[in-house]
């Protein structure tokens, strides 16, 4: 198959130099100079999509996806797919659909749960939104960047799931973090509070799997300084967008609301920028009630 990938950052050149690997024409384009195994990078976002049967975009924001939808629809092959993994606001998802259905081509946006390490190792999840027509026509590019992918719904349901997942996620780590500090006040040893909740009613992914206690747990960005597996400002992104998704359909999200400002405070004004979201527990050990 030929793929046009644009956005080879962090989590796209790992993924296209998977769809490479797998015996996949793969031309790619990013802003900046880049070199990823595989991929035959063009001077253009057009030059990657023109002869591409498929074009997939890892983008930072939805203004920037709607900019390079409007740049590459008109060059693709009809009948080809655009399939997008950025996460971006529900709105920009579906504006872009329904660009692409005008130039008679399947459009999805699929975005991924599982970050850096899961597309370098090819176990992406995809939250995917679209037409099924089109779902079917790229799973197996989706077997060789994830290990699952789950059809959502149309336009914008994918955008839609990953933004409440987060959500949850931004709100449970923040709970988690609280427990631990507390736990410490309390003078309860980190090890047992883990080895009760972790199998009791409190268990979560964030408790479970992704620990942000060092030395407790399965290994985690924890245990190498909070260097971020996860960047605590790519929460906060997410959590913006729960927020605005929530306004646009008048949804009643105290907790995620919360959530957005608590990290807002410790990306903007504190020290998260650059850490892991999980460094939130650190934050809370250092502060007192007032």
């Amino acid at each position: 198959m030929k793929i046009g990938f644009i956005g080879l950052g962090n989590m796209g050149a790992p993924m296209a130099a998977n769809l490479a690997a797998a015996g996949h024409e793969v031309w790619g384009f990013d802003q900046v100079d880049v070199t990823v195994p595989g991929v035959s990078i063009t001077p253009s976002a057009r030059d990657a999509a023109k002869q591409a049967d498929v074009v997939i975009t890892m983008l930072p924001n939805g203004e920037i996806l709607r900019s390079v939808a409007h740049d590459v629809l008109p060059v693709m092959q009809p009948g080809a797919s655009f399939l997008d993994c950025s996460t971006v606001d529900v709105d920009s998802s579906r504006a872009v659909a329904d660009l692409a259905s005008q130039s008679a081509l399947l459009a999805l946006d699929a975005p991924v749960s599982g970050g850096i390490t899961g597309a370098a190792a090819g176990t992406l999840t995809f939250m995917v939104g679209g037409p099924m027509k089109a779902v079917e026509r790229v799973r197996p590019l989706f077997d060789i960047m994830g290990q699952k992918a789950v059809h959502c719904g149309d336009a914008g349901a994918g955008q839609a799931a990953k933004i409440c997942n987060n959500m949850i996620l931004g709100a449970t780590m923040i709970a988690t973090c609280e427990a631990f500090a507390l736990a410490d006040k309390l003078d309860l040893d980190r090890q047992k509070m883990y080895d009760v909740v972790s199998t009791s009613s409190g268990y979560s992914w964030s408790m479970n799997a992704y620990c942000p206690a060092p030395g407790v747990g399965p290994q985690s960005p924890a245990e190498n300084g909070y260097q971020p597996g996860f960047a605590a400002e790519l929460m906060l992104k997410d959590l913006q967008l729960s927020q605005h998704a929530a306004q646009t359909v008048n949804a009643d999200t105290p907790m995620g609301a919360l959530a957005r400002d608590l990290y807002a405070r410790f990306v903007e004004e504190e020290d998260g920028r650059g850490r892991d979201f999980s460094a939130m527990l650190p934050r809370f050990e250092a502060r007192n009630r007032s």
